[in-house]
């Protein structure tokens, strides 16, 4: 009898991005319902999170637990240097031990926020080339991917992608912007973002008089190019953003905050204190899960991170998205409202307004075509999870999977 296959996954996990965690729930779920018998375990950024939530094993991803502190005097700089040769060794044991790694979802070979070349970069190199060093399957499974300004970053991510023993993408631009960096994506398929496959909640029945709005705020600071000007475009965000939840409060609608990751909470903390009503709460969404069930019992949706749109068009809710890379346009345009984009860059509280009100006026309809969108996308995440199986998986263990099934 063989022994079960060893599946490692690998990210930045359990660390507070909600994201990111709803893509490891997914791949979980894919494994436990079509390779029950694979043995799972995680290398990770929070692993007493993963531990606790998902109940895998799961081992810190860096050595110095200091990695995304920024160091400024010399014992964390030192520590830092020494960190990223004893992660040399860490990754390789890690990978070593394993048949497959995947990589679930995440942004990881683009650097649409602020991302210097030796944090994540380096890591996923290590075990990109480990996988290659010790004959162990890297997957990138539903990544994505876009120009990298960096000559160093670029180099790292296009090294990963070219060790990786398996690719697919979120978007189309995704594999694009891969291509354009020399890395040969001819055998590449583009699916869903994985969340997609995360189970649906029931949807509320739309409110009359008109009801609540979910405004989803992130703690925005440009990406990786607009260092220079970080400050002026988080004051723009959070300004444009603050007046219009004002706006829609004095109309009477009750608006409720999303975040999707940890560092969010000091964006809804200064919207709170600015407008000062009641109708304006915080919820306290600890999964995409519990995101999916705050948009499905709005009205409309208005946000900005990337899977707290995925969660409001799952959901089936109309939705506006403040959009801060081109990710968010181009999931906007799978699910058939590209017409309802906003730069998160420049906030514009009275045209963002005005687009609020012209999505309102067709939720009947958009609520129709999302339905349809959504079942392509589950039919579409399906086949990925096909040719997971047959890239990663050896045959025999299918043939043995059959015969379980079809054993009466």
């Amino acid at each position: 009898m063989r022994p079960p296959v060893r599946v490692g996954v690998f990210g930045l996990l359990g660390s507070g991005n909600l994201g990111n965690d709803g893509s490891l729930e997914a791949v979980l779920g894919y494994l436990r319902a079509e390779h029950p018998e694979a043995s799972v375990d995680a290398l990770c950024g929070g692993p007493e999170v993963v531990t606790a939530r998902y109940g895998i094993p799961a081992t810190r991803l860096h050595w110095y637990r200091g990695e995304y502190r920024t160091a400024s005097r010399a014992g964390a700089i030192a520590g830092k240097g020494l960190g990223k040769l004893v992660d040399v060794v860490r990754t390789a044991a890690w990978v070593r031990r394993h048949d497959v790694v995947i990589v679930p979802g995440m942004g990881v070979l683009e650097a649409t926020l602020p991302l210097r070349p030796w944090g994540f970069p380096y890591s996923l190199f290590l075990l990109c080339a480990s996988g290659r060093l010790f004959g162990t399957k890297v997957a990138l499974v539903g990544v994505g991917a876009g120009p990298v300004g960096n000559r160093l970053t670029r180099g790292l991510v296009r090294r990963s992608a070219r060790l990786a023993a398996y690719r697919s993408y979120r978007d189309a631009q995704s594999r694009d912007a891969l291509r354009e960096m020399g890395v040969d994506t001819a055998r590449d398929e583009v699916y869903p973002d994985l969340a997609f496959a995360l189970p649906t909640p029931r949807a509320g029945a739309p409110s009359s008089p008109p009801g609540p709005v979910c405004v989803g705020v992130m703690d925005f600071h440009g990406g990786d190019d607009d260092r220079a000007r970080a400050g002026e475009i988080h004051r723009r965000y959070l300004d444009g953003t603050t007046r219009f939840v004002r706006t829609l409060v004095e109309d009477g609608r009750p608006v409720r905050l999303l975040t999707g990751d940890e560092c969010d909470r000091s964006v809804v903390a200064a919207i709170l204190e600015a407008v000062d009503s009641p109708l304006v709460t915080a919820a306290e969404a600890t999964s995409l899960a519990d995101l999916m069930k705050e948009t499905a019992a709005a009205d409309t949706v208005v946000a900005t991170r990337y899977h707290n749109l995925v969660c409001a068009l799952k959901a089936g809710t109309p939705t506006l998205a403040l959009s801060y890379a081109a990710k968010s346009d181009a999931l906007m345009d799978r699910m058939g409202l590209a017409a309802y984009c906003h730069p998160a860059r420049e906030v514009d509280a009275d045209r963002l307004l005005e687009q609020f009100r012209a999505l309102e006026k067709r939720s009947a309809e958009l609520r129709r075509t999302l339905a349809e969108r959504n079942a392509v996308a589950a039919r579409q995440l399906q086949d990925q999870f096909t040719a997971l199986t047959a890239a990663l998986f050896p045959t025999t263990d299918r043939a043995q999977a059959r015969t379980r099934q079809e054993t009466p």
